[in-house]
């Protein structure tokens, strides 16, 4: 009885331990990515000043690590709570900011936006005679608006208001801003649109852009290195890194201030940005969130503009990208000296942001360099489920060749072209994007195509034995797009 007892216990011992042992199998160490990235000598290679990366899986940060210093001229560390300028990632920061009031019953997205604002008012437009633009409208950039970015300013400038901003009293600009198209018809980048967000919100609310970020979306989520108080005003945290220009100098004072705070106007740090990233994961799963609901989340990363659209727009975020599989919402940010980009998988949890204190030519590289290589360290590999079908050889015929930028529309050439009976899309955006030349165009069994990690489904037209055309499809939205052949 007792050597059975023993037996028992000794099982149970050794179970209980390939148990634990299983359980810390499953831990992953991340660690290999410091080696494997190497960033340190592409900053000495590109000279950048700095760089913060943080990468999450499943819903959890699990690594963070920052290189070089937050300013050449005092070599200080870049440390986790250095906060950067984010330049264009305040873009989907404002629009969760307008969704979360509307959920509140404060503003209403659906109305004209005019209607919200006191210091200035729209200029009269034969464009919206009778289609005034709704907030909505300007958070996806489909409300017609020009003025794209804007000019830094510095310690000792001039700092003008945003009513000067709209009016085209600044750099850049010399004339107030203005409509280009009716609203809600087709796609245009603006960042003079989020500039009217930021009135409207102000205006209706009495209270800052940077306050009510705060009290809405930074402090509830405990962004606590997150802020849209400008180098000039009080509060603006000291831990912060410096712009740098091609030659690896600080510009100025090193410290951009930003009157258009809605569009372009946040300083933040990766970890924070993934919080952020992490919240809207949970919310769109509907579960952990905390301070975004499942609506919100849903609303806010759904496509809502494709035409003319880099590919697909939703409220803030770009869309797109497939990467791996995955469906993302993504963002990047790009001042003079310094900029990054958020990426985020819509399931699963999945992403990475990276901030860096440097010109495009010197942070460029060391970015494309990391989002590729993490894509491919990672695994991050999604499985599909399209129904895949033998293409044809008469339609794999018809339909290599070069053509026209039908996936972007950035005016680059986009061929497709045949390798061991296969048929792949070869683009230099999606070389840049993926840091490979070859996305293979797959033939679906209702008759239209996929190309691996890009989102939009294709339908090609066929007249006189050659494609004419092709209709890009996501979600609800479509549009047809004239091929434009050119010399193969």
């Amino acid at each position: 009885m007792k050597r059975t007892l023993y037996l028992l216990m000794l099982l149970l011992i050794v179970s209980g331990c390939q148990t634990m042992n299983k359980g810390l199998s499953k831990k992953r160490d991340y660690s290999f990515l410091t080696d494997s990235l190497n960033i340190e000598q592409h900053l000495e290679k590109h000279k950048l000043a700095g760089f913060s990366l943080v990468v999450f899986e499943n819903y959890k940060i699990v690594y963070s690590n920052q290189f070089g210093v937050k300013s050449i001229n005092s070599k200080e560390k870049i440390d986790e709570n250095t906060a950067f300028s984010t330049a264009s990632i305040s873009k989907p920061v404002t629009a969760l900011l307008c969704y979360i009031l509307e959920e509140k019953g404060l503003i209403n997205l659906d109305e004209p936006i005019d209607k919200y604002l006191k210091r200035w008012h729209l200029p009269k437009s034969k464009f919206t005679e009778n289609n005034s633009p709704t907030w909505r409208q300007f958070l996806n950039h489909t409300a017609g608006t020009t003025q794209d970015g804007f000019a830094d300013h510095y310690e000792g400038d001039t700092i003008p208001t945003i009513k000067q901003s709209l009016l085209g009293q600044i750099p850049r600009y010399n004339k107030e801003i203005d409509f280009l198209f009716t609203p809600g018809t087709n796609w245009r980048y603006s960042g003079g649109g989020y500039v009217i967000v930021q009135m409207a919100l102000e205006d209706t609310l009495n209270k800052s852009m940077a306050a009510l970020a705060q009290a809405y979306i930074f402090s509830p989520l405990g962004m606590k290195n997150t802020t849209m108080i400008q180098p000039n005003e009080k509060g603006f945290p000291s831990n912060v890194a410096l712009v740098h220009d091609e030659d690896g100098k600080v510009i100025r004072t090193g410290l951009p201030i930003t009157p258009q705070v809605g569009a372009s106007g946040m300083w933040s740090t990766p970890t924070d940005l993934a919080k952020l990233s992490i919240e809207i994961q949970n919310a769109l799963r509907n579960k952990n969130n905390k301070v975004v609901s499942h609506r919100i989340a849903k609303a806010i990363t759904a496509v809502s503009a494709l035409k003319n659209a880099v590919g697909g727009w939703s409220y803030g975020w770009q869309k797109s990208f497939g990467y791996n599989n995955y469906d993302w919402f993504s963002c990047n940010g790009s001042n003079t000296g310094v900029g990054g980009n958020i990426l985020a998988t819509m399931t699963n949890g999945n992403g990475m942001v990276y901030l860096a204190n440097g010109e495009k030519p010197n942070r460029f590289p060391v970015m494309n360099h990391t989002r590729v290589k993490i894509l491919t360290l990672m695994d991050w590999n999604n499985t599909t489920n399209e129904a895949i079908q033998e293409m044809p050889l008469s339609l794999r015929k018809q339909l290599v060749g070069n053509y026209n930028d039908f996936l972007y529309g950035q005016g680059m050439e986009t061929k497709i072209v045949e390798k061991n009976n296969r048929l792949y899309v070869e683009s230099p955006l999606l070389d840049f994007l993926k840091g490979k030349n070859e996305n293979e165009l797959l033939y679906l069994k209702d008759g239209s195509f996929k190309i691996v990690d890009y989102p939009n489904l294709l339908k090609f037209d066929f007249s006189n034995g050659e494609p004419k055309s092709v209709v890009l499809t996501r979600d609800h939205l479509n549009i047809q797009i004239p091929l434009v052949h050119r010399s193969k």
